[in-house]
């Protein structure tokens, strides 16, 4: 079940950054104005996911990437919290903004079972 586990997740951080790439204007939309350079930091956090994700399936960087996971997950917290408290994320639901921070910190934890 571990196993099956690993590879969704594998498949989703590399299907997210792919994502980066094909659709840049949602991820775009998200930053906050204080995140300087949003394009490359768009560009950077889809490489990074795709990397981080591939780096899970194999026995030799699975810790390290899943480190790297978690600490790009704790680097969005900055983000969400922008969307919760920024008037022009009004439109996209509050119950959905709020539902961000506890994901946040499963994906954390999920992460953190490939660690050892």
């Amino acid at each position: 079940m571990l196993q099956i586990s690993l590879h969704i997740m594998s498949f989703f951080y590399i299907a997210a950054g792919v994502y980066h790439f094909v659709k840049p204007k949602f991820y775009l939309y998200m930053m906050p104005a204080y995140i300087p350079a949003h394009k490359v930091m768009v560009w950077l956090s889809g490489v990074a996911e795709v990397v981080l994700g591939i780096g899970l399936l194999f026995d030799a960087t699975r810790s390290f990437s899943a480190w790297g996971i978690i600490l790009m997950l704790i680097a969005f917290f900055p983000v969400h919290i922008s969307m919760l408290i920024e008037p022009r994320f009004d439109k996209i639901s509050k119950t959905f903004r709020w539902a961000r921070i506890p994901l946040q910190f499963l994906a954390i934890w999920w992460a953190y079972l490939f660690t050892v």
